[in-house]
């Protein structure tokens, strides 16, 4: 019986270079409530899929938005005139 050996290096995901930069941890980081209002938002709208809505459920979902408006307008705020990618003008 033969072995069958592998003599390549580690799978790349494991490269140094594939890690994220402090700069792209320092962005997600300030993104950070904005990227959760945005799960509570999806949360509340994954509830209200499989039955009629309500009015709870309509109250969830509204207020999961202005979360998400309220952080949006938050993180415009605090980053003054930098662009943020994947905006609009």
């Amino acid at each position: 019986m033969n072995l069958i050996v592998t003599v390549q290096d580690a799978v790349t995901a494991f490269e140094p270079w594939m890690e994220p930069t402090d700069a792209e941890l320092d962005a997600i980081e300030q993104e950070l409530p904005l990227i959760l209002a945005d799960v509570d938002l999806v949360d509340a709208q994954i509830i209200a899929l499989d039955r009629t809505p309500n009015e709870l459920d309509a109250r969830r979902i509204r207020r999961a938005r202005n979360r998400v408006l309220t952080a949006r307008r938050e993180l415009a705020n605090r980053t003054g005139g930098t662009s943020l990618p994947g905006g609009a003008a």
